[in-house]
């Protein structure tokens, strides 16, 4: 218990940190909401002003932020200027969604990097490795955005599937969405996968040329076996690291992908955010981004703590 609460205080530094940062570069960059009022010449400088006072742009930072930990307390997360409300509720419509999306991009991505790795390293210096390795190297240098436009033009060309959005017009049910789940979820898992496949066959390469598997091996253990029951609680333990950050390097590839294919998640409120300069918006989206991304790091520490007795010892 003493190993996971660390691990909870850590991600609450982790979490004032982000905040306080990203409060700092909110502050640093130029303009605010108002700013694209003083091209309008019926906007005296009195009213831009009075505007900047009456929702508390004018006051010094350590205050702006006592009074965001004050909202965050009350489940508000701070006051979007562009919606005029709450930016908690807007958060609450927009990250079940992206929580599906990755959701589903995650765990698509391990149930088909695991066996493809523990293949790969059984099947090492063979010609069908060799060419899934020239593979995920392609799937490697192909960016998200392009992969997914390339899927959009498919999609558009073909009529195959929808491209973006939730629900097609007319159309409201559990199948439609689905269908338009496709696009996606299918660009998230492809750049996914590379790096996972390498990282299964690299931890299982390893426990496989470790001394244990090869007197197992000499004994005239069963290759299957070998692999399943002896190698492969071996390589665990990098692996359930990796989960964690594979989850927040998919959040953040997830938020362009949404943006690209009008998936209702967190993606298209952060770059309508960042466009108004609704600096509240924007950090109630990074706040719960790296929520995901601490949440999904101590899942894979309870799961290592579980996994490996020398934590708990």
């Amino acid at each position: 218990m003493r190993y996971l609460a660390r691990r909870l205080l850590h991600g609450a530094f982790l979490l004032v940190g982000v905040s306080v940062l990203s409060f700092l570069f909110s502050d640093l960059a130029p303009g605010d909401f108002y700013s694209e009022l003083q091209a309008d010449p019926r906007v005296s400088a009195a009213t831009l002003a009075a505007l900047r006072a009456q929702n508390g742009l004018d006051r010094p930072l350590p205050v702006r932020y006592a009074t965001w930990l004050r909202s965050v307390g009350r489940g508000d997360f701070g006051y979007s200027l562009a919606y005029q409300g709450p930016v908690g509720p807007l958060l609450a419509q927009r990250i079940p969604g992206t929580l599906l999306l990755t959701g589903l991009a995650t765990a698509l991505g391990w149930l088909l990097s695991v066996p493809l790795g523990i293949w790969s390293a059984a099947r090492r210096r063979s010609w069908p490795e060799a060419s899934l390795k020239v593979i995920l190297s392609v799937l490697l240098s192909i960016p998200e955005l392009l992969m997914a436009i390339v899927l959009l033009a498919l999609a558009v060309q073909t009529g195959c599937l929808p491209a973006g959005g939730l629900h097609s017009p007319g159309h409201a049910d559990t199948l439609d969405a689905l269908r338009h789940l496709v696009i996606p979820v299918t660009t998230l898992t492809l750049g996914l996968l590379p790096i996972l496949v390498r990282h299964v066959r690299s931890a299982v390469s390893e426990a496989l040329d470790a001394p244990f598997a090869l007197a197992a091996a000499a004994h005239g253990i069963p290759r299957r076996r070998l692999l399943f029951r002896h190698v492969l609680p071996v390589a665990l333990n990098p692996l359930i690291s990796l989960f964690g950050l594979s989850l927040g390097t998919l959040l953040s590839g997830s938020l362009l992908v949404e943006v690209l294919t009008g998936w209702p998640g967190l993606g298209p409120l952060f770059l309508d955010a960042i466009f108004a300069r609704d600096y509240a918006v924007v950090l109630g989206v990074v706040m719960a981004s790296t929520s995901f991304l601490i949440a999904g790091n101590l899942a894979a520490d309870v799961l290592l703590y579980r996994a490996d007795p020398r934590i708990r010892g």
